[in-house]
């Protein structure tokens, strides 16, 4: 069996640049309460919590700090509850979110209904609604916006594939041009998302099977999954290598493996290395680990 890697994976510069700030002010404080977890990863959370970050909810507030937003981003109430209880923050929130973030809150206030392509129970999606001031909506599908919205700001969640959010588009302005008087497109899809997601789909034309490594409630991991799947290829997501099934591999010349923005190299490497030990069963030859 032949293991093949897709070209872009793993962590991506706005994830680096999370954990590292984290990782500077644990450094600093014994404890720092993170607004849920800073990236969608359970083992690199894992870490962070050895280090002395805890996670809390938005009903659990700590009164005296510090903060930490994660790099999905926040509303604005956060802040501003943050400034009135005299609460330091420590922001991760992805400076691509953050563009996202201050494009809602413009064109709300330009009088445009802001519609976000993407999950509505994102944390991303979530904190950019937020900053749209009651004047936005999540979909996913152009029949769930509201009639009679005759001026409409569209946007995409960061990790959207860019195919399905043109085709998103075209259905909206193909179905509801008699509506619509203004329609402003601001493409706020992650560049690096975009190339991890194409990387992924070349790596299906090639291999036999896809093993995908990333966190369960990472969004652009399963969207990697359903790439490769688009492909006509078995893809599996994993978190941890002890879960690659032997089975998935049977009849596989080639396997390949791509990881989500929010996976550290390490478990790229542990995953690899059960891969390896299982085509060595599979050939016959002794496993060396």
């Amino acid at each position: 069996m032949e293991i093949i890697l897709a070209r872009d994976m793993g962590f991506c510069w706005g994830v680096r640049r999370a954990i590292a700030i984290m990782e500077e002010a644990v450094a600093k404080e014994e404890e720092i309460c993170s607004l849920g977890p800073i990236v969608h990863n359970p083992l690199v959370m894992e870490e962070l919590e050895r280090k002395g970050v805890k996670m809390v909810q938005g009903n659990d507030l700590p009164s005296k700090g510090p903060l930490a937003i994660t790099a999905h981003g926040a509303g604005p109430q956060v802040y501003q509850w943050a400034k009135e209880h005299g609460v330091p923050l420590i922001d991760t929130t992805c400076p691509i979110v953050t563009r996202s973030q201050r494009w809602a809150q413009r064109m709300a206030r330009e009088g445009f209904t802001v519609i976000v392509f993407g999950d509505v129970g994102h944390r991303e999606v979530k904190g950019v609604l937020a900053w749209a001031e009651d004047k936005g909506i999540a979909v996913t599908d152009p029949s769930q916006v509201p009639p009679g919205v005759t001026r409409i700001a569209v946007m995409s969640q960061t990790t959207q594939e860019p195919q399905k959010f043109s085709e998103f588009i075209a259905r909206l302005v193909s179905e509801r041009i008699g509506e619509i008087h203004e329609l402003r497109v601001i493409n706020t899809l992650c560049n690096v998302t975009s190339s991890q997601q194409e990387a992924a789909r070349e790596l299906a034309k090639e291999v036999d099977v896809v093993i995908v490594v990333g966190g369960r409630n990472s969004a652009n991991t399963k969207h990697l999954v359903e790439v490769c799947r688009e492909e006509g290829v078995p893809a599996y997501q994993v978190e941890r290598p002890e879960e690659v099934e032997p089975q998935w591999l049977q009849g596989c010349q080639k396997i390949g493996v791509t990881a989500g923005a929010s996976t550290p190299d390490w478990v790229v490497e542990e995953v690899v290395g059960r891969l390896r030990e299982l085509a060595a069963v599979a050939d016959g030859l002794p496993s060396h680990s």
